[in-house]
């Protein structure tokens, strides 16, 4: 009775031993696939998220290329890649230009200026009573008051071997050269606007065949023929031509309008002469009321000395 028992128990324990065994193999197996479950998850998700993928992002905005600033072909490179030559001959240029634009506006007010002057003598000095106080009345720069006062110069000093000439030829001949001096002043400057415009065209066209030339010694010794290297060069050796041409077309076109601005105003003048000429001469006509217009006074009129006639001796009595 006791030995069945007894492996009856021991049967119990062993059962109960290999079923403890058994749960805990499975636990541990089940432990062991978890992680390779849960690794092999995303990979069998992929497929079915991929038609969800994410937006994809919008592109940077780059910021404005400043061609300017390194423009390989501008006139900064021109200076910088030149030869003293062609440093040269834009200074050359800059210079002619500078010159003809100062003239420009330096005659552009000096004619303005005489208009104004014109204007004055018109209304001041056809109203005085005397040519010296008509000539008073205008500006000491005035070429009106230069003229007036050449013929009154003139009119005093016809005495000596200049008195052997004709008053009216003399007065003449002293307001022509008057309006001449004047003419001649209205011309200062003109020679600079008529030299610019004829030679910078030929000074830039001398730059450009320098710098063909420098450009085609570079290409040939770099052995590379390209047009991008010939462009280069040769676009910048023919900007000096341009520049040349801005120098000169605005130097010919301000000398065509100042000439025809001085002819306008010097008709003016020689109005002017011609008739204080006439007042003058209207003047010596009458000497008593010629000195009160002319403002001067009257020559003195030499007066001849008597002269006395002997009487004939009487013939001697017979």
């Amino acid at each position: 009775m006791h030995q069945p028992r007894s492996i009856l128990m021991r049967a119990t324990g062993l059962l109960a031993a290999g079923l403890t065994a058994a749960a805990f193999s499975f636990s541990l197996a089940a432990q062991t696939q978890a992680p390779a479950t849960t690794a092999a998850s995303p990979s069998v998700a992929t497929p079915a998220s991929a038609p969800a993928a994410p937006a994809t992002a919008p592109p940077a905005v780059k910021p404005p290329i400043n061609t300017y600033a390194d423009n390989p072909y501008g006139l900064r490179a021109l200076w910088e890649q030149g030869d003293y030559v062609a440093k040269i001959t834009l200074v050359l240029l800059m210079i002619m230009s500078i010159g003809s634009w100062y003239v420009l506006i330096a005659k552009l007010v000096e004619q303005a200026r005489m208009s104004g002057q014109a204007k004055e003598a018109q209304k001041a000095f056809w109203k005085a009573d005397t040519v010296r106080q008509g000539a008073d009345t205008l500006h000491k720069q005035s070429p009106f008051r230069f003229i007036a006062e050449s013929a009154l110069e003139a009119t005093r000093k016809h005495d000596g071997l200049i008195g052997q000439v004709d008053l009216n030829t003399w007065v003449t001949q002293s307001i022509e050269r008057a309006v001449a001096t004047v003419q001649s002043r209205t011309q200062d400057g003109l020679a600079v606007l008529a030299t610019v415009g004829s030679t910078a065209p030929f000074v830039g066209l001398f730059g450009t065949v320098w710098g063909i030339y420098n450009a085609l010694v570079k290409i040939g010794s770099s052995g590379q023929a390209s047009i991008d290297k010939v462009a280069g060069p040769v676009g910048e050796a023919l900007i000096m031509t341009a520049i040349g041409l801005a120098v000169a077309v605005p130097a010919v076109m301000g000398y065509n309008w100042l000439v025809r601005r001085n002819k306008v105003g010097m008709d003016t003048v020689r109005a002017f002469g011609s008739d204080l000429h006439t007042v003058l001469l209207a003047a010596s006509a009458r000497r008593g009321e010629g000195a009160r217009v002319v403002g001067v006074p009257p020559a003195a009129t030499p007066v001849a000395a008597p002269v006395v006639v002997a009487a004939a001796p009487a013939p001697p009595a017979a």
